[in-house]
């Protein structure tokens, strides 16, 4: 992550409206070389896969947690709630969010959301209301039970819930409001929305559309289709929620569940590619003009599908290479407009998450749909980021024309983006070279991670029968492999990053120095040193809550600003994925458990997943450059998850 996109200061500080928006037709044009997908280049297999998705009822609007649409039509039934509070003026809630940190804002307490929308569950808590919604498929009608769950006084002027109907996204439709009911009609046919309870006076509201209103001093239903009683509607919501708890199983239910509920609110419609894809969140993809794909957050976001969604996992891997660049590489990110980061990339990641969805899947479409752009960014890595037998980072500023807005390309700054870790102390200090637009410091994990892609994509090659490829990719993770035992420093038993520019090694060090065990470049001697001295270390990356992304004896820990210090999921499970190569189990074991303890302090009291957390405190609530609901927290709960059904499995085969 980079500060450049992961700013300190409140989400709310974040404009909504870009000034340079006329710019992205042409930046998309000059930064990608192509438009955003070539028709030949998709397979059919993948065509129909997103055709599966983009189906069916499901919080599809990016804008709001209590608008359900329904796809491929864009009918959307949206969710508001009116607050007459004050002599001066009233308030009306139209689209609530997760993780809004303003003082006023509404707060959201996601519950449960299966994968496919048949079951959503959440609360709103917002100027003394809370309000429950809840939602459910029963057939291809979509129902809605809105709750008041706190006791009003009794007013002239009670609490009112709207509900509007809308094509969104310039879908074709008309609405009108018929009688006591909403009727759309649009090129697939009409359906009817009705309101269990009798029309509220509401003589102005921000409806842009035809609405239903009602009092909420007791619970509304509403359902399409045809007319439902709350009691009809209850028991089709009962049902769905019954099918979902069953769906969890019982081995692993809590994680599961909050892995499936995390995707679930983060996934969205993006109608400027017809595709469903899971941002980070909701509030960055809102900031961003409606959605935005970072590079390794996407394929991380595919690892955590693939526990429940193979249809998911495989469509977050396949959009964000999708966005790769005419020059070859996964950018560090893509958002709407087709505006992308033209100057760099982010950590390689991408082969390993193929890897891991094939042996979960075994489809080989979904190999040959992906290998293309993963060689082509593996290849870029080796010819545009390599000085001496080293990778480095770096920012290319000439790859497309100026953004207006973002004065870190071609800059030191530019470079450190590239790392993913924004501020992190290791780069304090090393040569940036103006000329070559290079941070001049050999890096460790960079490095690791590359070999671990070469790795895993030899292996896909040898399975799409490419010998070649597979050559080509074993001989480059030999390369580096080698070059990273040269920065093995004896007397800290650590894998150092270097100073390129004057030749030593930097004894500042985070948990991607852990990396190397990914890339299996340590001997089990040098492993063992650096998990028993540094990684399970209480003075450096140990602790009631690890792991910290400054070790605790580095000035810079104190912080507890982003990188410099903070706790952040990936990190805890790139480490872990390392540990696994290893006879570690004691340290794998312990870091599941650590994990899995810090991700349920906030899951279990308000269903946050934050995107880092306070490596002294445990909490994500006590900084605002923390977003609370960014689904790479929940990678803090798949480490656990993964452990523990390698033990299961261990136990069967032993048995």
């Amino acid at each position: 992550m980079q500060e450049y996109r992961r700013h300190p200061l409140p989400k709310e500080r974040f404009p909504r409206a870009i000034s340079i928006i006329f710019l992205l037709a042409t930046l998309t044009a000059s930064a990608s070389g192509r438009d955003y997908a070539e028709p030949e280049t998709v397979s059919r297999q993948y065509s129909e896969l997103q055709k599966r998705l983009a189906a069916g009822w499901n919080t599809w609007d990016v804008h709001s947690v209590a608008s359900h649409v329904l796809l491929p039509t864009g009918l959307a039934v949206r969710i508001s709630i009116d607050r007459k509070t004050t002599l001066n003026g009233d308030a009306v809630l139209t689209d609530p969010l997760i993780g809004r940190w303003a003082q006023d804002a509404e707060q959201v307490l996601p519950g449960p959301h299966a994968w496919d929308g048949s079951y959503t569950d959440l609360r709103i808590l917002w100027r003394g209301l809370d309000v429950r919604i809840q939602s459910a498929h029963e057939g291809a009608d979509l129902v809605l039970l809105v709750t008041p769950l706190n006791r009003q006084k009794p007013t002239a002027f009670p609490p009112i819930m709207i509900m509007s109907v809308a094509y969104l996204w310039n879908k074709p439709g008309t609405v009108a409001t018929l009688d006591n009911h909403v009727t759309a009609r649009g090129p697939s046919g009409a359906v009817d929305i009705f309101c269990t309870a009798p029309a509220a006076p509401l003589s102005s509201t921000p409806a842009v559309g035809p609405y239903l209103a009602a009092e909420l001093t007791a619970p509304v239903g509403i359902s399409t289709g045809k007319q439902r009683s709350i009691a009809d509607i209850q028991r089709a919501i009962e049902e769905q929620e019954q099918a979902y708890r069953k769906s969890l199983g019982t081995a692993h239910a809590g994680t599961v569940d909050a892995i499936e509920t995390t995707l679930g609110w983060d996934t969205i419609y993006d109608p400027e590619h017809d595709r469903v894809i899971s941002p980070v969140s909701r509030l960055w993809s809102v900031n961003w003009g409606g959605y935005v794909l970072f590079d390794w957050d996407t394929f991380f976001a595919a690892t955590l599908a693939g526990i429940g969604n193979r249809d998911l996992a495989y469509a977050n891997a396949i959009e964000v290479l999708r966005e790769e660049t005419a020059l070859g590489f996964v950018p560090n990110f893509a958002r709407s407009g087709g505006w992308k980061s033209s100057d760099r990339s982010e950590p390689p990641v991408g082969a390993i998450s193929v890897l891991g969805l094939y042996e979960r899947f075994h489809d080989r479409w979904f190999l040959e749909e992906t290998f293309t752009p993963l060689l082509s960014w593996n290849r870029w890595w080796n010819g545009n980021r390599r000085v001496d037998s080293y990778l480095v980072f770096g920012s290319d500023p000439g790859n497309a024309p100026e953004n207006l807005d973002d004065d870190s390309r071609g800059k030191r700054q530019g470079a450190i983006y590239e790392s993913g870790l924004d501020n992190s102390p290791m780069y304090d200090e090393g040569e940036f070279d103006e000329k070559t637009h290079r941070l001049l410091i050999a890096d460790v994990g960079l490095m690791s991670l590359y070999v671990a892609d070469c790795e895993a994509l030899a292996k896909i090659a040898a399975l799409l029968e490419n010998a070649d490829a597979e050559k080509e990719l074993r001989d480059r993770a030999a390369f580096y492999r080698a070059s990273l035992a040269t920065l093995w420093d004896e007397k800290s038993g650590m894998f150092l990053n270097k100073d390129l520019h004057t030749g030593r090694l930097n004894s500042r060090i985070s948990p991607t120095n852990f990396y190397v065990l990914l890339a299996r470049a340590p001997s089990p001697q040098q492993a063992d040193r650096m998990i028993r001295e540094h990684l399970m270390n209480p003075n450096e990356f140990w602790g009631d809550y690890a792991i910290p992304s400054t070790p605790r004896n580095d000035p810079a820990f104190v912080d507890q600003n982003y990188w410099r210090g903070r706790i952040w999921g990936p990190m805890n499970y790139l480490v872990y994925l390392g540990l696994r190569n290893y006879d570690q189990p004691l340290a794998r074991a312990e870091l599941a458990r650590k994990s899995m303890v810090l991700f349920e302090n906030e899951w279990k009291s308000n269903h946050h997943v934050h995107e880092n957390y306070n490596a002294v405190t445990g909490s994500g609530d006590d900084v605002t450059s923390s977003d609370r609901f960014y689904h790479w927290g929940a990678l803090l709960a798949l480490i656990h998850y993964t452990e523990d059904n390698d033990k299961s499995a261990a136990g069967e085969q032993g048995k």
